[in-house]
């Protein structure tokens, strides 16, 4: 998997500031952003953010390449409907040589292994001989497998990625739109450090979990550590 963070909003922490600080003062914007030095935007957005007052958040967006990554990561991603997505098509792209992404339960089990690349080889050859036979991509794709590697391109907003990291930074996502999602966050945090400070799954920001009977177990392990420390 590679991901990289392509572009983001000139500022992304001084366009938040000012926006909030909008929200708040009688003066003008140009009044008030000549007031915005590096430590006053740094504090108000801290502030902001503990306050809850994301709508502010959404005036900076992000915008993310990733290659090597599956049908199946997609199909999750796009569920985030707050974004936009250019996934590479399998209508207009040849696929008759396509990589695909093994997960590491089968890549470590030999047997396992064996038995999912026989299959993709197979599938590979049925994709070529129905392309061969006149059959348009676009029809031919549907023999091929969630497995299928792709490229997608990815914008958010600072307040929908707050909400993407919550969940799929979790312990409890599904192991390679987890991958994706730490590695976002890791690069985010080094454009607006302050924007995702707190950024994480619940059990790490906010000490709570929302998954209930399915819980991982590490919101306890949490909480015995800030035990530990504050006794």
């Amino acid at each position: 998997m590679k991901v990289e963070l392509l572009y983001h909003t000139p500022e992304p922490e001084r366009a938040v500031a000012l926006a909030g600080r909008l929200c708040y003062s009688p003066a003008g914007i140009g009044e008030l952003a000549a007031r915005l030095d590096r430590e006053a935007v740094r504090g108000f957005v801290l502030r902001l953010a503990a306050m809850g007052h994301l709508s502010t958040f959404e005036h900076a967006s992000f915008t993310f390449a990733a290659e090597g990554v599956s049908r199946v990561l997609t199909h999750q991603l796009v569920r985030h409907r707050i974004a936009s997505y250019s996934q590479q098509s399998q209508r207009y792209v040849f696929e008759g040589d396509f990589t695909a992404i093994t997960p590491l339960s089968v890549e470590n089990h030999p047997a396992a292994k064996e038995k999912f690349h026989l299959l993709m080889d197979e599938i590979k050859k049925t994709y070529n001989e129905l392309t061969a036979l006149g059959i348009d991509k676009e029809d031919a794709r549907y023999v091929l497998p969630n497995a299928t590697g792709t490229r997608i391109i990815i914008t958010m907003n600072a307040r929908s990625l707050l909400n993407f990291f919550e969940l799929r930074c979790c312990l409890r996502a599904q192991w390679e739109i987890r991958r994706l999602a730490e590695s976002m966050l890791e690069k985010v945090r080094e454009a607006a450090p302050a924007l995702f400070e707190k950024a994480g799954p619940a059990c790490v920001t906010a000490r709570v979990c929302r998954e209930g009977e399915k819980t991982c177990g590490r919101l306890a392990a949490l909480l015995k550590e800030d035990g530990a420390r504050d006794g």
